[in-house]
């Protein structure tokens, strides 16, 4: 199942993308809990907040699903209009990339493969959605787009083994690690952290959906791929991912605590190229979408 965050003339939604159309989920659950549960609650409108509330789960979109079947009213919550998507994720506590975590982009980036993961964070101010605009300094040279599968968490995770990975997966999405290369050289040489090439606004484009772990397993090997103006930069696959997403969390998690709705980014294969303004940026990643943004000066 897709899940995914959308503007409505009612206001930022919720909404659940199926054979029939994107179903308003928001006011679907609420009404589900009125019936059903015979309580009232504010109505809720974006992902996060589900998945902090503990809600974000893919049995309850089923029921919720089946609730709405059974009383005859999915057409009346089919969104009649096509939709301007949110990003699915916002504000989490913090975006974990990961560095040189495909063999072919640690070479063409002139490093050895890890033997350990190499972790950085990217500012949760720099996220954007769905067709949103990456703007660009032109005083601070490269700037290249990487598509990456990314992860979300689902609860909080501290200390969690590989074995137990699968519990703490929320969905998976697309992010798109816009990297000011130039920058991100510069500091390679003098030793400093990666943090700000990673970190300006509009630098995390996400999206375009959440698809939840029952469409998508953690070990799945995927097709991912980003177009330019209609020419394939890269393309590759996730079996080729050095460090698994299990082992990711293992990983990760011994060292920082992770929060519900934090996001994961599990690395770029090889094929880096610069992005000038004025340019399209297609990321696809199997079974999840194709995550559409344009470049522009800032």
């Amino acid at each position: 199942m897709k899940v995914l965050s959308y503007k409505s003339n009612k206001g930022d939604r919720i909404g659940l993308e199926t054979n029939r159309g994107i179903i308003d989920f928001s006011a679907g659950l609420q009404l589900y809990i009125l019936v059903e549960k015979e309580e009232t609650t504010p109505i809720i409108t974006d992902i996060m907040s589900l998945i902090k509330s503990g809600m974000f789960d893919d049995e309850l979109f089923s029921q919720v699903l089946d609730f709405l079947e059974r009383h005859k009213l999915v057409d009346r919550y089919i969104v009649p209009e096509k939709v301007v998507l949110n990003p699915p994720i916002t504000n989490p506590s913090k975006i974990v990339a990961l560095g040189l975590n495909y063999a072919s982009h640690a070479e063409e980036s002139g490093r050895e493969a890890p033997e350990e993961p190499v972790i950085f964070c990217k500012a949760p101010s720099a996220i954007i959605g769905p067709e949103d605009k990456v703007e660009i300094d032109p005083e601070i040279g490269r700037v290249d787009p990487e598509v990456e599968m990314a992860v979300i968490i689902k609860h909080k995770a501290c200390n969690v083994s590989s074995a137990d990975a699968d519990k703490y997966i929320a969905g998976y999405t697309i992010l798109n690690d816009i990297s000011a290369r130039d920058m991100q050289s510069a500091d390679f040489e003098k030793r400093n952290p990666w943090f700000r090439s990673k970190s300006f606004d509009t630098f995390c484009p996400i999206g375009p959906c959440v698809v939840l772990p029952d469409e998508i397993s953690s070990t799945e090997e995927l097709n991912l791929e980003i177009k330019v103006n209609g020419e394939i930069r890269q393309k590759s696959n996730t079996k080729y991912l050095i460090f698994k997403i299990p082992q990711l969390i293992e990983y990760i998690s011994q060292i920082i605590t992770l929060e519900p709705g934090d996001i994961i980014s599990t690395g770029t294969p090889e094929g880096i190229a610069p992005i000038q303004p004025g340019d399209v940026m297609e990321a696809t990643v199997e079974k999840i979408g194709t995550l559409v943004n344009y470049v522009r000066s800032k």
